[in-house]
């Protein structure tokens, strides 16, 4: 891939192209979800950016590019893809999308993690570390790209694993923002129902 001109001026009129080519506006549920998806990217670099304690940076750095991958698998609609795989001519172009192997991988790592994590004997508010603050940042844009993709999935087909990993992502974001937290001596912020 070559990019030698970022902006292109095709999009001044509203309307974007997928993947595939085909044009939508700019507003439309997929676009809609692919830039949260983007902005969840942007806001995890920036976790990454604010001293994430060491053995958060390899899983970050893998979830960065398993978002850039979801991204390319929402910003191509399942008709295309199975259009592209019938054709001759483009069977070998391999689209990057979420498959099984990276929720199954997020869930050892919340496993991993949670071994050296007490119990929740009460909710936690966002806070604690830098890191940890950004990856409870994370975590929302990951439910609000959540609830995008599910939304999408009601009108048009989406990748079967996309909203599986994007739900097991805010969860995993959870652990590390209580993992780094506990690495950092912040600890966790508690809820004070009494206030």
């Amino acid at each position: 891939m070559r990019i030698t001109r970022v902006y292109t001026k095709t999009g001044d009129s509203g309307e974007t192209g997928l993947g595939s080519g085909k044009r939508v506006p700019k507003d439309s549920l997929r676009i809609g979800a692919y830039g949260t998806v983007d902005e969840l990217n942007s806001v995890i670099g920036l976790a990454a950016a604010l001293d994430l304690t060491a053995p958060l940076r390899d899983p970050v750095k893998r979830i960065q590019h398993e978002l850039f991958n979801l991204g390319s698998d929402l910003c191509i609609p399942e008709e295309d893809k199975e259009a592209w795989a019938a054709d001759p001519a483009k069977k070998d172009w391999k689209i990057p999308r979420i498959e099984e192997r990276h929720v199954t991988e997020l869930e050892k790592l919340m496993d991993r993690l949670s071994e050296e994590l007490k119990p929740l004997e009460n909710f936690i508010l966002p806070g604690g570390s830098r890191a940890a603050s950004q990856l409870h940042v994370a975590r929302c844009v990951c439910r609000r790209a959540e609830r995008e993709a599910i939304a999408l999935s009601r009108t048009e087909r989406i990748g079967p694993w996309v909203i599986r990993y994007l739900n097991r992502l805010s969860d995993a974001l959870f652990v590390m923002a209580r993992y780094d937290n506990l690495k950092s001596g912040a600890g966790d912020v508690l809820w004070d129902g009494t206030v």
